[in-house]
């Protein structure tokens, strides 16, 4: 029999989730990747399971009980989580025995965190990938979220040795979120002004993230944006990238996140790609800013972020 583990409380929300599903945007298929792909990686590298389904979770007490030895890892958001009585390190991996009991008691920095096993999560294939899209009912565990009772079964479970991501590869993940920015093709819709309070450094707006938020995207509360006079305020319908920040008639952004391939409103802004882990993290009343850089720097930002990236793979110290 392979190894079950049950879940014995989802926490607020919870789903099956990997890097995502690529190259569909064209016929209206989202990635509905991890948010946070640098922590989904993390776990990659502590449980050497490339691409694997993981659990993506927002909310303390989530908990999990094991019918077998696992190796587990906690990566993301940064947590106080316990097996059974004994309190785990996050980022690192660590050896759940027969008939423990994970559970995360609370939240200290960061919003969503992410749960792996050595092993991979029997879970829905959908066009080469295991991710939960929610809205089309696909992928995961039945293309829903995780229920308390749930029962995942663990296929090619193995015994390894525990390991620990290195703090200097752990990213801030607390507010005030500083998001850098290109300029979107619809920049010009608004008022200089504007554009100046919105993103330039030394004046820029602080904004508020709303109760308002979800995989899909994040809406923020604050000075709205003015349009020009002869601007319109929406747009024919086009492709949107994750991170784009829109602007509706009310002027206060979006930021669009990994369930959309078109949208309708003026495209301001695009987060940098190397900023848009971070977008995991941002929960109501944070503060967030936006800082406009160029092409140039948004590619060199990436750059970086792909070195760390390659550290972050390369063999971690074992426990």
């Amino acid at each position: 029999m392979t190894p079950a583990i049950t879940v014995r409380n989802p926490g607020l929300f919870s789903l099956i989730v990997d890097l995502g599903r690529t190259g569909f945007g064209a016929v209206g298929v989202p990635a509905s990747s991890a948010l946070d792909r640098y922590a989904c990686q993390a776990l990659y590298s502590l449980l050497d399971c490339a691409n694997a389904p993981i659990l993506e979770v927002i909310g303390p007490r989530f908990a999990l009980q094991f019918d077998a030895d696992v190796v587990c890892a906690i990566a993301g958001a940064k947590v106080k989580a316990f097996l059974d009585d004994t309190p785990l390190r996050p980022w690192a991996s660590f050896q759940a025995k027969r008939g423990s009991l994970l559970r995360v008691k609370e939240i200290t920095e960061g919003f969503r965190y992410y749960i792996g096993f050595a092993g991979k999560i029997k879970a829905e294939a959908v066009m080469g990938s295991y991710t939960t899209n929610i809205e089309c009912r696909f992928g995961g565990l039945n293309g829903a979220a995780l229920k308390s009772g749930d029962i995942l079964h663990l296929e090619e479970s193995r015994e390894m040795e525990t390991n620990i991501i290195p703090l200097n590869l752990i990213p801030p993940m607390n507010s005030p979120h500083i998001l850098r920015v290109i300029e979107g093709p619809e920049a010009d819709a608004f008022t200089a002004d504007s554009c100046r309070h919105f993103w330039e450094k030394g004046c820029h707006e602080l904004f508020t993230v709303s109760t308002n938020l979800n995989r899909t995207g994040i809406r923020l509360e604050g000075t709205p944006l003015v349009f020009k006079p002869e601007a319109a305020k929406s747009i024919v319908s086009e492709g949107i990238v994750s991170g784009t920040v829109q602007i509706p008639g009310d002027g206060l952004p979006i930021i669009q996140l990994h369930e959309r391939t078109i949208g309708g409103y003026a495209r301001v802004a695009v987060i940098a790609r190397a900023d848009q882990d971070r977008l995991a993290h941002l929960k109501a009343g944070d503060l967030v800013c936006f800082e406009r850089i160029a092409v140039e720097e948004g590619e060199h930002l990436w750059m970086e972020k792909q070195k760390r990236l390659a550290k972050l793979l390369s063999p971690t110290g074992s426990v």
